[in-house]
């Protein structure tokens, strides 16, 4: 079992926040505090299929209102590395999401409180080894300027977070750790928003789950 998402399925404890956190860099992306972005729409998870333990497995893209979650983007390889999902390749143009195998795709877990999103790693649900270790990919309907989510369940490895532009170019690769309950704000330093969508790859060693997925709505014009 893995073990820290299985005993928060027994035991409640928040995410923390990210308060405190360092101030504005000159880094394509800059991690910030989440409640200092004023993100306007907030996804969670809360209506997929799910259940306590293993959870429930995802065979399909889950679409949400303004983003579509996956495994990898159209164009690139998965491969693995033990019992972790590795993606490599540049994307295709523009950027389209797929999912994995069925089994191998994503997962949700009902904690207290709340359902988290996971990717399901090589080992194939319902094997314990596969929670939480696959890759999670995420497009989003409009280019985004900034975002934010919650990472739960890690315990003190680390992640890495690819941001992709639409036509399949990398922006940015962020690495953190160590990982625990943990809150991040992702800011673009450029003019133009133009985050397309992101990668989040791990090596936990109980693996890692997101939750309260933020971004802005498209803003009006005229």
């Amino acid at each position: 079992m893995r073990r820290t998402l299985f005993a928060l399925a027994l035991v409640a404890t928040a995410p923390l926040s990210a308060k405190g956190g360092p101030p504005p860099c000159a880094a394509p992306i800059c991690v910030q505090p989440r409640d200092e972005l004023g993100l306007s729409r907030l996804l969670t998870f809360e209506d997929v299929p799910n259940s306590l333990g293993v959870g429930a497995r995802i065979d399909d893209l889950l679409t949400r209102p303004g983003a579509r979650l996956g495994e990898r983007f159209a164009g690139q390889i998965l491969t693995q590395d033990g019992d972790f999902d590795r993606v490599s390749g540049r994307p295709d143009a523009p950027l389209t999401v797929l999912p994995g195998t069925p089994g191998r795709n994503l997962g949700a877990i009902r904690l207290p409180g709340t359902v988290v999103l996971h990717g399901l790693g090589p080992r194939g649900f319902p094997r314990a080894e596969a929670i939480g270790e696959g890759a999670i990919a995420i497009a989003f309907d409009h280019d985004q300027g900034a975002l934010a989510l919650d990472l739960r369940g890690g315990e003190g490895g680390h992640a890495t977070v690819i941001f992709y532009r639409r036509d399949g170019s990398i922006i940015h690769r962020l690495h953190l750790s160590p990982l625990g309950e943990d809150s991040f704000g992702f800011l673009r330093n450029a003019t133009d928003a133009d985050i397309a969508g992101l990668l989040i790859l791990n090596s936990d060693p109980q693996g890692i789950a997101i939750d309260n997925l933020a971004f802005d709505d498209p803003k009006p014009s005229g």
